[in-house]
C-alpha cells in the first residue's frame, strides 16, 4: 500500500510538472509569434550567467588597444562582461534579429562614393527600440509585471554572444553574427528580464569553415586574424566613431566609404547566396541620397546635414566628421 500511495503521489507531481511545462512552453511560443508578427525574423532565450572567456577576451582585446579611441567600451568593460553588473536581477537575455537589407549594393546608390548599407534608411536604434517596447507591453500582458531592460547595441551587452547563445547565429571571422538564412544583414536587441524563460540550445557550430573572404578583402587588413578586429585600421570606425583628422597611410585605404564599410559582409558567402530583402521601409535609402549620385553632391553645410539626416544614425559621425569623410574621398 505505501508502494502505491508514493507511485500515485509520484504521478500527481509529475502531472502537475508537465501542466507548469505545457504552460510555460505555450507563454515562450506567444512571446515569438508576437515577435514575429512586429516583423522581427529571429528571437532565441538564453539563461543570464557569467561567462569568464568574454572577460578574458574583451579585456585582451581592449589591452591590445584594438579598442582604439573608443573609450565607453574601456569604461564599462566589468557590465559588458558580466550581465549581473548591469543587471543584478536579469534571469533570461531574449535576443531579437531584424532584417535590415535593402537588396542594394553601395555602387547602386552612386559610383562616386560609398555609403553603409544599415545608415540609408532611419535609425535603426530608434525604429527597433520602438518594437522592443512593443514586445515588452505584450509580455506584461501574459507574464504580469516584472523588471526588464531594453538594449539596441548602445548598452554594455555583448549583445552577438548573446545572440549566439539564444540560438540565433554564430559570430563569424568577421567578428559579425551571421544566420543560416538572412546572413549577418541583422540589427540586434535584447529584452532582459528578471523571470525564468526556457532557454534555446545554443548555436554552436561555425559555419565559417575554412573561408577567409572577409579577410582577404578587408581594404585596411583590419581583420587582422579570424575573429580579432583592430577597430583603428576598421573604416567603418575611421569615418563615424574616430575624431579628427584621418591618418594618411588608413585615408590611402578608404575606397571610396564615405560613411561606414560593408565590404566584409558583401564578400561572405552567406550573404551572397542568403540575404533576403526587408519588407521594412525605414531601412531603405532616403532619397536626399538617392538624389546624390556624385561625391560633389554632399558639399552641405550644417543646417543642411542635419535636415539630411534627421532621426539617421549618420548623426553619429557628427558634421564635421561627415565632412571630412566626403573630403577625403574627393
Amino acid at each position: 500500500m505505501k508502494i502505491e500511495s508514493f507511485r500515485l503521489k509520484l504521478l500527481n507531481i509529475l502531472k502537475i510538472y508537465d501542466i507548469k511545462l505545457m504552460i510555460e512552453n505555450a507563454i515562450k511560443n506567444k512571446i515569438i509569434d508576437k515577435a514575429y508578427e512586429l516583423g522581427f525574423q529571429k528571437i532565441g532565450f538564453a539563461n543570464a550567467d557569467f561567462y569568464s572567456e568574454d572577460r578574458e577576451n574583451i579585456y585582451k582585446w581592449i589591452e591590445n588597444n584594438y579598442h582604439a579611441e573608443m573609450e565607453w567600451i574601456n569604461k564599462r568593460k566589468e557590465e559588458r562582461t558580466n550581465i549581473f553588473e548591469y543587471f543584478p536581477e536579469v534571469q533570461t537575455v531574449i535576443s531579437f534579429g531584424y532584417n535590415y537589407y535593402t537588396g542594394k549594393g553601395s555602387s547602386e546608390i552612386s559610383e562616386d562614393y560609398k555609403f553603409s548599407n544599415y545608415a540609408w534608411g532611419d535609425d535603426y536604434h530608434i525604429i527597433i527600440k520602438k518594437y522592443l517596447f512593443n514586445m515588452i507591453e505584450f509580455m506584461q500582458s501574459i507574464l504580469g509585471e516584472f523588471k526588464y531592460r531594453v538594449c539596441v547595441d548602445t548598452s554594455p551587452v555583448m549583445e552577438k554572444k548573446w545572440a549566439m547563445r539564444s540560438g540565433i547565429g554564430w559570430i563569424g571571422k568577421n567578428t559579425n553574427l551571421i544566420t543560416r538564412d538572412y546572413g549577418s544583414w541583422l540589427f540586434l536587441g535584447e529584452i532582459l528580464i528578471d523571470k525564468k524563460v526556457e532557454p534555446d540550445q545554443f548555436f554552436d557550430n561555425d559555419l565559417c569553415g575554412t573561408c577567409t573572404a572577409c579577410i582577404d578583402d578587408c581594404p585596411t587588413e583590419a581583420l587582422i586574424e579570424p575573429y580579432i578586429l583592430d577597430s583603428s585600421k576598421c573604416i567603418s570606425y575611421l569615418t563615424i566613431e574616430h575624431r579628427g583628422k584621418i591618418p594618411n597611410d588608413k585615408a590611402d585605404k578608404i575606397d571610396n566609404w564615405i560613411y561606414g564599410c560593408d565590404v566584409c559582409q558583401e564578400v561572405c558567402p552567406w550573404n551572397i547566396k542568403f540575404a533576403n530583402k526587408t519588407e521594412d521601409l525605414h531601412f531603405y535609402p532616403r532619397s536626399q541620397i538617392k538624389e546624390r549620385n556624385k561625391i560633389e553632391d554632399w558639399n552641405i553645410n550644417r543646417q543642411e546635414f542635419n535636415k539630411i539626416f534627421k532621426k539617421s544614425p549618420v548623426k553619429r559621425t557628427k558634421y564635421e566628421g561627415f565632412k571630412r569623410n566626403v573630403e577625403m574621398v574627393k
